[in-house]
């Protein structure tokens, strides 16, 4: 297949290339920049110049495609409400493109909009309550392009996806161990965020593409609920630090813009997934990938 991919040069993304590669298939990248578009050519993949505002260059890459791999979105937490209305009008303008085709759009989003303190599965909506709560327009949209013809998919992540070059949450949370002096966790600890490793999530977005029925809703959940008191330990240890308690009411001031999502419990499963796709697991969990060392490299976690 001639899959797009949106997203193609970041963390996630470049995974997704690789492993479409490595599938046999071929693939354009959206580049927004010149510095994107060699580092897509420098992988083997064909350049698509645009952006995810540019609707046009939007659905022209859909068009042009066998199928739609989606994992771009602005991760700007000071506006991410327009980040995400940009992300529900990319998803319409590729599902027009597509519109009557049959071939497949799968789209990420995140399992951390789901309803917390209970094991979400594949068959929950998103929680109009959570903080994501603005992603969930990207999802209907998303699905109802299977009544269009559409091969449509969403594609849900956890609030780790770690693994070697990883620049979210858990480097964060380094950061703020180091500029505090401490490695803290909200509360007693116990919420659980799920996990999963870059390349065994690539693995599932190949999947998705060539086999996810329209309409359906797959999590790429390696592990259902890691112990944030579990991922602060490790960091502590890593850096010879005290690993410590922060009140709930004090959360956000010790975490900042990371506090709120720091402290959800939002386990999640992918059984389903799993029985639909195939899929297994195979690289390292979380805290073993903590352990190995990599993430505390200085690179990672200067901002």
């Amino acid at each position: 297949m001639r899959v797009f991919v949106t997203g193609a040069t970041g963390f996630i993304g470049s995974a997704v290339v690789r492993e479409l590669f490595a599938a046999g298939h071929r693939v354009v990248g959206l580049a927004r920049s010149d510095r994107a578009a060699a580092s897509l050519e420098a992988a083997g993949a064909e350049v698509h110049r645009g952006a995810l505002d540019d609707l046009d260059s939007l659905r022209a890459g859909a068009a042009g495609s066998d199928g739609v791999i989606h994992t771009a979105f602005i991760h700007d937490f000071s506006d991410f409400p327009g980040a995400a209305r940009t992300d529900r009008r990319a998803v319409e303008a590729m599902g027009e493109a597509l519109a009557g085709s049959g071939r497949p759009l799968v789209i990420s989003s995140g399992t951390g909009g789901l309803v917390p303190g209970r094991l979400g599965t594949e068959e929950d909506a998103g929680n109009p309550d959570s903080p994501a709560a603005v992603r969930i327009p990207s999802e209907v949209a998303a699905l109802a392009l299977a009544d269009r013809g559409v091969r449509s998919s969403v594609l849900r992540l956890p609030p780790s996806v770690h693994g070697e070059g990883d620049h979210g949450f858990v480097p964060a949370l380094i950061g703020i161990a180091r500029t505090t002096g401490v490695s803290a966790y909200p509360g007693d600890g116990t919420n659980r965020w799920p996990a999963v490793h870059r390349l065994d999530a690539a693995r599932l977005f190949r999947l998705a593409l060539e086999q996810a029925p329209a309409g359906c809703r797959l999590h790429g959940v390696g592990e259902e609920g890691v112990p944030v008191r579990d991922i602060a330990t490790v960091i502590g240890r890593h850096l010879g630090l005290p690993v410590t308690s922060v009140p709930r009411d004090a959360v956000q001031d010790h975490f900042g813009w990371l506090g709120g999502i720091f402290a959800l419990d939002v386990p999640a499963s992918s059984a389903l997934t799993r029985q639909r796709l195939g899929w297994q697991p195979v690289q390292p969990a979380l805290i073993p990938d903590l352990d190995q060392g990599h993430y505390f490299e200085p690179a990672l976690t200067e901002h």
